[in-house]
């Protein structure tokens, strides 16, 4: 638990040091945020803040993993593939890519995933009897070929969703820092450091950021910071909670990326009773509806709270189950 600790400080103040030097960064290259009607903001912001968490990340997951020798290959997996759509997010917060280019890309790294033996092997039966650190083959559903398209959708729709939220300055940082601190959580508790050290390190990472993303924000951590901690999320949820032979081996990293899916759900069934494209960006967000009704800064704090409550509920369904 200590190293764990000691990751997330570490990420948190390099990344709350490299912010601003991101930022500079930012405004040179012509990298801004412009107001519209869709937008809360009114002022042009910088992008590309999540430059600075992916920097701080891998600033406290290379030295410490390499130090402690827990290396893994879901680590190379997050260098490799988390660079490119790092790289990615970066070009797209510059030009604004084509949607479909977006899914390409991540579908793409999603199966990409499952050469470095990163897949989701396959899922319980729902109706399943809780069964406290047993395994039962008869309610296990093996996933076989299709474990390669079920790992790269399900990498799509958590990147995409974790992108989806960064609507309001801190949301997405604090939503993340939430879900990869329960990650890190549940690593530590079954002693995979492995999972726990990158883990800890990016909620780190988006509480450093913290310092700047907050209302009124200085800098947005833009698609490149959005897509990379929604990669990572995605790549540790499948590592770690994925592996768990029991009934709620599905509903635990659900429940963590709780906001994130539901927020995804809402926006989904306004966009089909409206009969309007679901790729289509609009203001029928969870958050700005929240927003209408208490401001910007209580929202998130709301949301975030909401966020809590999922995660507390997915810790305590893995506990149950160990």
């Amino acid at each position: 638990m200590r190293i764990a600790f000691f990751t997330f400080l570490i990420a948190m103040v390099l990344a709350a040091l490299v912010t601003p030097v991101v930022r500079k960064f930012a405004v040179r290259s012509g990298v801004m945020d412009q107001p519209d009607e869709r937008r809360v903001h009114r002022e042009p912001t910088p992008r590309w803040g999540g430059i600075a968490i992916y920097l701080a990340f891998w600033m406290a997951v290379v030295p410490i993993a390499f130090w402690w020798s827990i290396w893994s290959d879901a680590l190379t997996a997050i260098l490799v593939l988390g660079t490119v759509i790092a790289l990615f997010g970066m070009i797209d917060d510059r030009v604004q890519v084509a949607p479909v280019w977006q899914m390409v890309v991540l579908l793409g790294a999603g199966m990409a995933l499952t050469l470095f033996g990163i897949r989701i092997e396959g899922v319980t039966h729902p109706l399943a009897p809780l069964m406290p650190g047993e395994y039962r083959p008869e309610y296990w559903l093996p996933l076989g070929l299709w474990s390669l398209p079920v790992t790269a959708l399900w990498v799509f729709v958590v990147t995409k969703t974790v992108d989806a939220i960064d609507g309001l300055d801190g949301l997405a940082a604090g939503v993340a820092a939430i879900s990869a601190s329960t990650l890190t959580l549940m690593a530590v508790s079954e002693k995979q450091m492995a999972i726990a050290i990158p883990a800890a390190a990016l909620a780190g990472a988006c509480v450093g950021f913290l310092r700047h993303n907050m209302n009124p924000a200085s800098i947005f951590m833009g698609t490149v910071g959005a897509q990379f901690i929604g990669f990572v999320l995605a790549t540790l949820a499948i590592v770690g909670t994925f592996k768990v032979a029991a009934t709620i081996s599905v509903l635990v990293p659900l429940l963590v990326l709780g906001v994130p899916f539901f927020d995804a759900f809402f926006v989904v069934s306004r966009r089909v009773l409206a009969r309007q494209p679901l790729h289509k960006a609009d203001m029928r967000h969870f958050h700005h509806w929240l927003v209408g009704r208490l401001g910007h800064r209580r929202a998130v704090v709301v949301i975030w709270c909401i966020g809590l409550v999922f995660s507390a509920a997915a810790f305590t369904l893995y506990r149950m189950t160990r």
